[in-house]
């Protein structure tokens, strides 16, 4: 079967946030997907199978961390949704059946591709202690991001004090189930985005996300609602950075972003019976 390694949330190869994605017939043993993988070594791969016409949802997608499978990942979402346009394996909207509901995505002419998401529920909490601490910055206010999300997202001072984070990754496994997302408003009102993120997830294995979609279901309410405005891009500043547009629709949050494949191959390890 054909592997492929894509960057989401760019344009440009070697940017934004690498998924791995494969098509299948059919979803085999757990352990198998969780192997792949660990072996792709991205912070998520993408498994897909064609559904039955005729239902709720076009495809099946699982998303798999090279140590866990997670409830939600709209990097891989998109990537997976890039790589059934390109190869014409689903023509127009597709509509994947996941842990977290039926999601929907959009391929225009362009290869913008534009999900359909949940948007998360913010619960203001109180500032834990000692998140300060692992992050190594002051902290102003901190949310719960809800079950499908499963993060502490949490405000900083600027956009600078969010560049320069170089937090103690083991130190912050306390504080939610996922890890912790950092966020501040953009510096500069005339840049191309409207605030900044950086994502912190090393209970599923992964110290930094490059550019997590999933988190951007809570940063999208939350910096609509400060800025007065439904439709923001986010910036998510790791070393590999990348743009998400948003647009906050009630219960439904959209994503838009581009991407590019970068790398396809044969496995040659058999799919068991």
């Amino acid at each position: 079967m054909r592997i492929r390694i894509v960057d989401a949330f760019t344009d440009r190869p070697f940017t934004g946030n690498p998924a791995g994605v494969l098509l299948l017939d059919a979803f085999p043993e757990d352990s198998w997907l969780q192997n792949v993988a660990l072996e792709v070594n991205h912070a998520e791969t993408a498994f897909a199978h064609p559904l039955p016409e005729g239902g709720e949802a076009d495809w099946a997608l699982r998303w798999f961390t090279p140590v866990t499978e997670v409830a939600m990942c709209g990097h891989a979402t998109l990537a997976t949704a890039h790589v059934l346009h390109a190869t014409g394996a689903h023509q127009g909207p597709v509509r994947f059946a996941t842990r977290s509901g039926v999601l929907a995505a959009e391929t225009a002419e362009d290869g913008t591709v534009v999900l359909d998401f949940p948007t998360a529920p913010l619960t203001a909490v109180d500032v834990p202690e000692g998140v300060a601490e692992a992050l190594g910055a002051p902290v102003l206010a901190a949310f719960d991001t809800g079950p499908n999300v499963g993060d502490l997202l949490v405000e900083l001072a600027d956009e600078r004090t969010v560049r320069a984070l170089r937090p103690d990754h083991k130190a912050l496994m306390t504080y939610s189930e996922r890890g912790i997302i950092a966020t501040a408003r953009a510096e500069d009102p005339a840049s191309e985005h409207d605030f900044v993120s950086r994502c912190f997830f090393p209970n599923v294995g992964i110290d930094e996300d490059p550019v997590t979609g999933s988190a951007h279901t809570a940063l999208a309410p939350y910096w609509s609602q400060r800025l007065g405005r439904a439709a923001l891009t986010g910036l998510q500043a790791s070393p590999r950075s990348g743009l998400v547009r948003t647009e906050v629709r009630g219960p439904r949050t959209l994503l838009g972003g581009r991407a590019v494949t970068v790398v396809e191959g044969e496995l040659l390890v058999r799919v068991p019976a």
